[in-house]
Protein backbone atom coordinates (compact mmCIF):
# COMPACT_ATOMS: atom_id res chain seq x y z
CA UNK A 1 0.00 0.00 0.00
CA UNK A 2 1.60 3.50 -0.78
CA UNK A 3 2.74 5.95 2.03
CA UNK A 4 3.30 9.04 2.41
CA UNK A 5 4.49 11.31 5.23
CA UNK A 6 2.15 14.29 4.51
CA UNK A 7 -0.30 15.90 1.96
CA UNK A 8 0.40 19.25 -0.30
CA UNK A 9 -2.32 20.94 2.38
CA UNK A 10 0.21 19.22 5.36
CA UNK A 11 -2.72 16.85 6.25
CA UNK A 12 -5.38 19.15 6.85
CA UNK A 13 -5.31 19.49 10.90
CA UNK A 14 -1.08 21.28 11.45
CA UNK A 15 -2.63 24.00 11.68
CA UNK A 16 -4.58 23.21 15.02
CA UNK A 17 -7.90 21.79 14.15
CA UNK A 18 -9.67 20.50 17.46
CA UNK A 19 -8.85 16.90 18.62
CA UNK A 20 -10.82 15.19 20.80
CA UNK A 21 -11.20 11.77 22.61
CA UNK A 22 -12.09 8.21 21.72
CA UNK A 23 -12.11 6.16 24.31
CA UNK A 24 -12.26 2.40 23.10
CA UNK A 25 -13.65 0.72 26.36
CA UNK A 26 -12.85 0.97 29.87
CA UNK A 27 -13.02 -1.50 32.73
CA UNK A 28 -16.43 -2.13 33.78
CA UNK A 29 -18.11 1.10 35.72
CA UNK A 30 -16.87 -0.96 39.56
CA UNK A 31 -13.23 -1.36 38.75
CA UNK A 32 -13.06 2.31 37.09
CA UNK A 33 -15.47 4.37 38.37
CA UNK A 34 -12.59 7.05 38.33
CA UNK A 35 -12.46 6.99 34.19
CA UNK A 36 -16.13 6.54 33.66
CA UNK A 37 -17.21 10.12 36.06
CA UNK A 38 -14.26 11.54 34.09
CA UNK A 39 -16.68 11.51 30.85
CA UNK A 40 -18.99 12.99 31.98
CA UNK A 41 -16.65 16.37 33.51
CA UNK A 42 -18.10 19.12 31.79
CA UNK A 43 -15.94 20.31 29.03
CA UNK A 44 -14.09 16.74 28.67
CA UNK A 45 -13.19 16.99 25.10
CA UNK A 46 -15.29 13.42 24.27
CA UNK A 47 -16.07 12.32 20.13
CA UNK A 48 -17.20 9.20 21.79
CA UNK A 49 -16.49 5.89 24.78
CA UNK A 50 -17.04 2.11 24.40
CA UNK A 51 -19.29 0.62 26.57
CA UNK A 52 -18.04 -3.23 27.02
CA UNK A 53 -20.01 -5.10 29.45
CA UNK A 54 -18.69 -9.03 27.94
CA UNK A 55 -17.44 -8.75 24.81
CA UNK A 56 -20.63 -7.63 23.93
CA UNK A 57 -24.08 -6.67 26.19
CA UNK A 58 -24.00 -8.83 28.42
CA UNK A 59 -27.08 -11.51 29.26
CA UNK A 60 -29.09 -9.40 30.79
CA UNK A 61 -29.17 -5.32 31.68
CA UNK A 62 -26.14 -3.85 34.12
CA UNK A 63 -26.98 -1.33 36.68
CA UNK A 64 -23.36 -0.41 36.95
CA UNK A 65 -23.49 -0.10 33.18
CA UNK A 66 -26.89 1.48 32.91
CA UNK A 67 -25.95 4.36 35.54
CA UNK A 68 -23.05 5.52 33.48
CA UNK A 69 -24.67 5.25 29.88
CA UNK A 70 -27.83 7.40 32.07
CA UNK A 71 -24.85 10.10 33.10
CA UNK A 72 -23.60 10.48 29.54
CA UNK A 73 -26.75 11.26 27.72
CA UNK A 74 -26.94 13.77 30.28
CA UNK A 75 -23.83 15.30 29.42
CA UNK A 76 -24.03 15.15 25.91
CA UNK A 77 -27.93 16.53 26.31
CA UNK A 78 -26.51 19.82 28.59
CA UNK A 79 -23.78 20.47 26.09
CA UNK A 80 -26.08 20.19 23.24
CA UNK A 81 -29.20 22.37 24.66
CA UNK A 82 -28.24 23.66 28.09
CA UNK A 83 -25.06 25.00 29.53
CA UNK A 84 -22.74 25.13 27.35
CA UNK A 85 -23.88 25.65 23.75
CA UNK A 86 -20.99 27.24 22.49
CA UNK A 87 -18.49 24.37 23.30
CA UNK A 88 -18.08 22.58 19.57
CA UNK A 89 -16.01 19.88 20.84
CA UNK A 90 -18.69 18.54 23.41
CA UNK A 91 -21.50 19.41 21.53
CA UNK A 92 -19.99 17.30 18.83
CA UNK A 93 -19.29 14.22 20.51
CA UNK A 94 -19.88 12.65 23.75
CA UNK A 95 -21.77 9.80 22.21
CA UNK A 96 -21.92 6.03 24.32
CA UNK A 97 -21.03 3.36 21.35
CA UNK A 98 -22.21 -0.43 21.94
CA UNK A 99 -18.51 -3.22 21.51
CA UNK A 100 -19.38 -5.44 18.82
CA UNK A 101 -16.54 -8.10 18.17
CA UNK A 102 -16.29 -8.64 14.57
CA UNK A 103 -13.82 -11.40 15.53
CA UNK A 104 -11.63 -10.34 11.90
CA UNK A 105 -15.21 -11.12 9.99
CA UNK A 106 -15.85 -14.29 11.64
CA UNK A 107 -18.69 -13.94 13.81
CA UNK A 108 -22.26 -14.61 12.26
CA UNK A 109 -24.10 -11.68 11.21
CA UNK A 110 -27.14 -12.35 13.20
CA UNK A 111 -25.10 -12.62 16.40
CA UNK A 112 -24.18 -9.26 15.91
CA UNK A 113 -27.19 -7.83 15.39
CA UNK A 114 -29.20 -9.57 18.38
CA UNK A 115 -26.18 -7.81 20.01
CA UNK A 116 -27.03 -4.73 18.71
CA UNK A 117 -30.07 -4.84 19.59
CA UNK A 118 -29.75 -5.55 23.16
CA UNK A 119 -27.15 -2.36 23.20
CA UNK A 120 -29.77 -0.51 21.56
CA UNK A 121 -32.85 -1.96 24.06
CA UNK A 122 -31.39 -1.65 27.38
CA UNK A 123 -28.55 0.86 27.16
CA UNK A 124 -29.74 3.43 24.51
CA UNK A 125 -26.80 3.73 22.62
CA UNK A 126 -25.68 6.28 20.07
CA UNK A 127 -23.96 4.00 18.03
CA UNK A 128 -21.54 1.27 17.51
CA UNK A 129 -17.73 0.58 17.89
CA UNK A 130 -17.05 -3.02 15.54
CA UNK A 131 -14.07 -4.36 17.15
CA UNK A 132 -11.53 -6.44 15.26
CA UNK A 133 -13.03 -5.22 11.96
CA UNK A 134 -11.38 -6.91 9.32
CA UNK A 135 -9.35 -4.48 6.82
CA UNK A 136 -8.94 -6.81 3.50
CA UNK A 137 -11.08 -6.12 0.17
CA UNK A 138 -12.71 -9.45 0.43
CA UNK A 139 -14.71 -9.12 3.75
CA UNK A 140 -15.82 -5.42 2.58
CA UNK A 141 -19.07 -6.45 1.55
CA UNK A 142 -20.32 -8.33 4.71
CA UNK A 143 -19.02 -5.05 6.76
CA UNK A 144 -21.13 -3.03 4.45
CA UNK A 145 -24.19 -5.32 4.91
CA UNK A 146 -23.68 -5.18 8.79
CA UNK A 147 -23.02 -1.72 8.99
CA UNK A 148 -26.51 -0.92 6.53
CA UNK A 149 -28.33 -3.25 9.12
CA UNK A 150 -26.88 -1.16 11.82
CA UNK A 151 -27.46 1.88 10.59
CA UNK A 152 -31.00 1.64 9.71
CA UNK A 153 -31.53 -0.10 13.88
CA UNK A 154 -30.13 3.37 15.28
CA UNK A 155 -32.26 5.59 12.73
CA UNK A 156 -35.20 3.66 13.80
CA UNK A 157 -33.69 4.31 17.79
CA UNK A 158 -34.70 7.11 19.62
CA UNK A 159 -31.70 7.42 21.18
CA UNK A 160 -29.44 7.55 18.46
CA UNK A 161 -29.16 11.66 17.71
CA UNK A 162 -28.46 12.41 14.37
CA UNK A 163 -28.61 8.17 13.26
CA UNK A 164 -25.72 7.33 15.39
CA UNK A 165 -22.42 6.65 14.93
CA UNK A 166 -20.12 3.96 13.35
CA UNK A 167 -16.58 2.85 14.19
CA UNK A 168 -14.63 0.17 12.37
CA UNK A 169 -11.87 -0.59 14.93
CA UNK A 170 -9.68 -1.99 12.50
CA UNK A 171 -6.46 -0.79 14.10
CA UNK A 172 -4.22 -0.16 11.04
CA UNK A 173 -4.91 1.18 7.47
CA UNK A 174 -7.70 -0.92 5.56
CA UNK A 175 -9.07 -1.10 2.00
CA UNK A 176 -9.98 2.08 1.19
CA UNK A 177 -13.22 0.79 0.17
CA UNK A 178 -13.95 0.63 3.98
CA UNK A 179 -14.12 4.54 4.73
CA UNK A 180 -17.54 4.40 2.62
CA UNK A 181 -18.78 1.81 5.25
CA UNK A 182 -18.65 3.53 8.33
CA UNK A 183 -18.51 7.38 10.05
CA UNK A 184 -14.49 6.64 10.90
CA UNK A 185 -11.73 4.53 11.15
CA UNK A 186 -9.34 3.17 13.35
CA UNK A 187 -6.11 3.58 11.74
CA UNK A 188 -3.66 2.63 14.02
CA UNK A 189 -3.69 1.00 17.54
CA UNK A 190 -0.38 -0.06 19.04
CA UNK A 191 2.53 1.30 21.04
CA UNK A 192 4.00 4.38 20.93
CA UNK A 193 7.31 2.87 19.83
CA UNK A 194 5.44 2.37 16.69
CA UNK A 195 3.50 5.46 16.15
CA UNK A 196 6.31 7.95 16.34
CA UNK A 197 7.72 6.10 13.18
CA UNK A 198 4.32 5.23 11.59
CA UNK A 199 3.26 6.25 7.99
CA UNK A 200 -0.17 6.96 6.99
CA UNK A 201 -1.87 5.54 3.78
CA UNK A 202 -2.00 8.17 0.78
CA UNK A 203 -5.78 7.31 0.39
CA UNK A 204 -6.30 8.54 3.66
CA UNK A 205 -5.61 12.41 2.35
CA UNK A 206 -8.72 12.33 0.40
CA UNK A 207 -10.90 12.41 3.86
CA UNK A 208 -11.39 15.10 7.02
CA UNK A 209 -9.46 14.42 10.06
CA UNK A 210 -13.04 13.40 12.07
CA UNK A 211 -13.22 10.52 9.70
CA UNK A 212 -9.98 8.63 11.90
CA UNK A 213 -9.20 7.72 15.14
CA UNK A 214 -5.43 6.69 16.44
CA UNK A 215 -5.16 4.95 19.67
CA UNK A 216 -1.44 4.55 21.43
CA UNK A 217 -0.34 3.57 24.24
CA UNK A 218 3.06 3.69 26.16
CA UNK A 219 3.23 7.54 25.01
CA UNK A 220 5.75 9.29 28.19
CA UNK A 221 4.49 12.45 29.32
CA UNK A 222 7.75 14.04 27.62
CA UNK A 223 6.47 12.28 23.85
CA UNK A 224 2.59 14.11 24.64
CA UNK A 225 3.14 16.74 22.21
CA UNK A 226 5.18 14.70 19.83
CA UNK A 227 2.24 12.29 19.32
CA UNK A 228 0.01 15.28 19.24
CA UNK A 229 2.14 16.44 16.45
CA UNK A 230 1.79 13.43 14.56
CA UNK A 231 -1.49 12.49 14.99
CA UNK A 232 -2.84 16.23 13.47
CA UNK A 233 0.15 15.20 10.62
CA UNK A 234 -1.32 12.07 9.81
CA UNK A 235 -4.91 13.70 9.65
CA UNK A 236 -6.49 12.09 12.74
CA UNK A 237 -9.20 13.93 14.50
CA UNK A 238 -9.86 11.72 17.09
CA UNK A 239 -7.41 9.92 19.86
CA UNK A 240 -6.46 8.41 23.04
CA UNK A 241 -2.82 8.46 24.26
CA UNK A 242 -1.89 6.72 27.20
CA UNK A 243 1.48 5.86 29.42
CA UNK A 244 -0.12 2.81 30.12
CA UNK A 245 1.47 -0.52 28.21
CA UNK A 246 -0.04 -3.95 28.26
CA UNK A 247 0.30 -5.70 31.83
CA UNK A 248 0.53 -2.84 33.33
CA UNK A 249 0.91 -3.70 36.91
CA UNK A 250 -0.24 -0.34 37.45
CA UNK A 251 -3.88 -0.86 36.80
CA UNK A 252 -4.10 -4.30 37.25
CA UNK A 253 -5.24 -4.38 33.52
CA UNK A 254 -3.79 -6.45 30.67
CA UNK A 255 -5.54 -3.69 28.33
CA UNK A 256 -3.68 -0.45 28.39
CA UNK A 257 -6.57 1.30 27.60
CA UNK A 258 -8.80 -0.02 30.14
CA UNK A 259 -7.90 2.87 32.77
CA UNK A 260 -6.43 6.31 33.02
CA UNK A 261 -3.31 7.41 32.06
CA UNK A 262 -1.56 9.13 34.42
CA UNK A 263 -1.11 12.64 32.73
CA UNK A 264 -5.24 12.59 32.22
CA UNK A 265 -5.75 16.22 33.48
CA UNK A 266 -2.62 17.19 31.50
CA UNK A 267 -3.72 15.60 28.18
CA UNK A 268 -7.38 17.09 28.83
CA UNK A 269 -5.74 20.50 29.16
CA UNK A 270 -4.22 20.51 26.07
CA UNK A 271 -6.78 19.28 23.99
CA UNK A 272 -9.57 21.27 26.09
CA UNK A 273 -11.99 23.37 24.53
CA UNK A 274 -11.47 26.59 22.56
CA UNK A 275 -7.86 24.99 22.45
CA UNK A 276 -5.87 24.67 19.36
CA UNK A 277 -2.18 23.99 19.66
Amino acid sequence: MPHLTASADARRIAGGEQLGFGVPGYAHPLLAPAEWAELARPGTPLHWAVLNIANGPGSRPDPHCLEVAGRLRNARERALHGEAPDDTVRASGGRLLGHLDLAHGERPFDELIADARSFIDWYRIGGFYLARCPADRARLPAVRRLTGTLHALLAESDSADGGGRLVLGHGTHPHPGYAEAADQLVTFQGPWTDYRWSQVAEWTADYPPERFAHFVHGVPRTHLEEAMRVARWQGAGTIFFTDRNDRDGRSGQSDPFAALPSYWDEIVSRIGPGISE
